[in-house]
Order: C-alpha cells, then structure tokens, then sequence
C-alpha cells in the first residue's frame, strides 16, 4: 500500500499545482535520521501521529524537533484519556509503518491537526509512505491543501 499513497500523494500535489520535491535515500526510522539523510533541520519534519482522542483516530502533525503535549490535546478535545494507536492500528488504519505516515489525514479518512510552529518552516519534509521516500514543499501549499485544524499541541 505504500506505494499507493506515495502516488495519492504525488497525484494530490500534482493536481493542486503545487511544487514539491521528492527524495530517495537510505531507509530511516527517527525523525533525526531521516533531517540528516535529507540534509534539512529537524524542525522542518512534519512528524505524522496516530492519536486515539475518546473514540476517535486523528492525525497529529508537528514539527520533529517537538513532542506531543497530552495535556494541550486533551483540553483542546475535552477528553479525559487519550493515547497513541498501536502499531497493529496504524497498520489497519492507514496500511503504513509508524515513521512512514505523511502529513495528510484526509488520504486515511482521518481528521488533521497540526501544530501551527510548523509553519515557522518555510519548507516542511516528511515520509511518504514509504521509510525509503520523501517530500519537501511549502508549508503554506499544505495548509491550502490539506486544511488541518491548526492548534497548539506540543511542547
């Protein structure tokens, strides 16, 4: 399936008029290795989670360099208990590997929320789809594209 969405990726982009470049390089796993293989800062990546909030999946979109501040998340949604889906969840939901999810909630039918410090990145980078494949655009093209619900979410 990764491939699958590296190509609803590339068609999305494509179709929107938006320039973007894609990268091969070697398969990384961290959020560090990856800002190293693409030679960008690592608060230019748009670290993609899976966050169960009471009995919905959203996707949490902020920068590498950030964590996931539960407590901004669970006042911003008013629930009591949130956590992060398991691999096994991932999996079913987006047919991808953690670490490989792109930015775009609306390819998995899933709500987006993105931190706005993102957007203090001119470019943004991330997976896509794959460990072995990246994409850079402007940060701005993908708030006009995806449309995520832009709040404070981290730390």
């Amino acid at each position: 399936m990764s491939v699958k969405v590296f190509e609803q990726i590339d068609q999305l982009l494509t179709q929107a008029g938006v320039k973007f470049d894609v990268v091969e390089h070697r398969a990384v796993y961290t959020s560090e290795e990856a800002a190293e293989v693409r030679g960008s800062s690592l608060a230019s990546g748009a670290k993609a989670l899976l966050i169960k909030v009471g009995d919905a999946v959203m996707l949490f979109v902020m920068p590498a360099n950030r964590k996931l501040d539960n407590r901004k998340v669970r006042e911003h949604f008013d629930q009591r208990r949130i956590r992060f889906a398991s691999i096994e969840e991932v999996l079913a939901i987006t047919g991808l590997k953690p670490g490989s999810i792109p930015p775009f909630g609306t390819l998995f039918n899933l709500d987006t929320v993105c931190d706005p410090l993102l957007g203090e990145n001119h470019s943004i980078n991330f997976n896509a789809g794959e460990h072995t494949r990246s994409v850079s655009m402007a940060f701005d093209d993908y708030v006009r594209i995806e449309k995520p619900r832009l709040l404070e979410i981290t730390q």
